[in-house]
């Protein structure tokens, strides 16, 4: 067949399959780590404190009102960005053994730095006292849908996580 092998009655795609996400060594690692804890609450906090922020940003930018707070937000977004970086980089060492870039995870920490740059700028902008409140905001709105798309590449990167491990557990039932 043209776009797939058929095997024992049932067609397949043709292609080997994904490697897993982790391997038994790096997932033991990885579930005893106190930073996996820590990043899986650091990363719902993440989320909260961007949606307080956007709506504070939308209310300034339509209102002209709560400046203060629509900076605030962000700076406060701004740093648990940064923690969640850290510790971030904390557990791809402890787990893989690189700071940051592994393999499994090394377009999620390439599209990170662009999320980090844009934060970056703003808090730049802000402590210089560079372009307007608003062009400042619309920097911050940059960096958020940035955040919002490396949000997504991690949830992704979860959701094969959970594959594999169900896939492991199901060849570990198949051969007992």
């Amino acid at each position: 067949m043209r776009n797939g092998a058929i095997t024992h009655g049932k067609q397949t795609s043709g292609k080997a399959p994904a490697a897993p996400l982790y391997t038994p060594e790096q997932r033991k690692r990885r579930d005893e780590s106190y930073w996996t804890l820590v990043q899986g609450l650091l990363a719902p906090l993440q989320f909260v404190v961007f949606l307080i922020s956007v709506v504070l940003v939308l209310r300034f930018l339509d209102t002209g009102r709560g400046a203060f707070a629509a900076d605030l937000s962000v700076v406060i977004k701004t740093l648990v960005l940064y923690t969640i970086m850290i510790t971030g980089s904390i557990w791809e060492k402890v787990v893989f053994g690189k700071w940051l870039f592994a393999k499994p995870f090394f377009w999620e920490d390439v599209f990170s730095m662009l999320v980090l740059a844009l934060h970056t700028a703003y808090l730049v902008m802000l402590l210089a006292g560079i372009g307007t409140m608003e062009q400042r905001l619309f920097v911050a709105l940059a960096a958020y849908a940035t955040y919002v798309i490396n949000a997504a590449q991690f949830i992704i990167k979860l959701r094969a996580a959970r594959i594999d491990a169900s896939r492991a557990r199901r060849a570990e039932m198949a051969t007992a």
